[in-house]
């Protein structure tokens, strides 16, 4: 069950209305970087997150929830960046930014905003909705629940990194002194929760919990090749690193490096079968074999 309060988690102002800032918010919202994401993400994890301490499905519930009130953040943000926006899409293109303005006397203005302006408009009244920079609904095909605990919080780790990558984008990209405001409490937020992810690595065992997930008997798996780099550069060369010398991560073994040279057989299957809709001389499993 949650709860509703009607103030945000951070305060939300613009000084100076920007249309075009609004549609590259909206990446923030619905882009696969964005919170949409994370939110429900983090709310899937939790719900399915087993084992005999809850303390981890209730951080996820709880960060799940934060994840909302960046939602409505960024929502109030994308609406307020529209709140003055004149309403002919074509003169608040022009006007917000010189480069919109000479694409204008083009011939095809709608390739760089109007597109979006006008699903700002006649979708959602000015209003942010559910997409991305570009108006492609978010379709939840980047959320990551596993019921793997260390194998989610990678998942965790890669969805906030992403996601500061683009919070500090707009945060250059911004000209509105209030949205650096926002977005810089946004990134601090996407700083703990990167660091929340990996503390869980560590509480969990760190590297020693490798590989994923740990419940598998590794004597099953071939462990000639669990620590083994392989190179595919036609000379031979092997680009040196961390990666392919010294011991493993999770100090079970000592990385090694080899050119990967072919150890199966070149693939050969039977006749195509009758009704499978091919060809006749498919169908023959010898050339000299009377065709079907």
């Amino acid at each position: 069950m949650y709860y509703l309060d009607k103030r945000l988690q951070y305060p939300v102002r613009v000084d100076t209305p920007d249309p075009l800032f609004a549609r590259q918010l909206q990446q923030a919202i619905g882009g696969v970087e964005g919170e949409i994401r994370v939110c429900l993400q983090y709310f899937f994890q939790g719900w399915g997150a087993r084992g005999p301490d809850n303390k981890y499905r209730d951080m996820l519930l709880n960060t799940a929830t934060e994840e909302i009130g960046h939602i409505e953040m960024l929502a109030t943000a994308v609406a307020l960046n529209l709140e003055k926006a004149p309403l002919t899409l074509q003169e608040t293109a022009a006007e917000a930014n010189p480069l919109v303005n000479a694409v204008m006397g083009g011939e095809r203005p709608r390739h760089l905003v109007e597109g979006m302006l006008h699903k700002h408009l006649f979708s959602s009244g000015l209003a942010a909705h559910p997409s991305d920079s570009d108006g492609v609904p978010f379709d939840c095909s980047h959320i990551y629940a596993s019921g793997n605990l260390a194998a989610d919080m990678a998942s965790n780790v890669a969805a906030e990194s992403t996601g500061r990558v683009l919070a500090v984008r707009l945060f250059n990209a911004a000209h509105d002194p209030c949205m650096k405001d926002m977005l810089s409490f946004l990134i601090a937020r996407d700083t703990m929760h990167q660091q929340q992810w990996l503390a869980v690595t560590e509480e969990l065992g760190g590297p020693a919990t490798l590989p994923i997930p740990n419940s598998f008997d590794q004597s099953m798996e071939k462990q000639e090749f669990s620590y083994v780099y392989f190179g595919h550069d036609l000379n031979g060369d092997v680009p040196p690193g961390r990666f392919n010398s010294g011991p493993s991560m999770d100090k079970k073994g000592y990385f090694t490096a080899m050119r990967s040279t072919p150890m199966g057989q070149e693939p050969l299957l039977g006749p195509a079968r009758a009704g499978s809709g091919a060809q006749r001389e498919q169908m023959a499993a010898d050339k000299d074999e009377t065709l079907l």
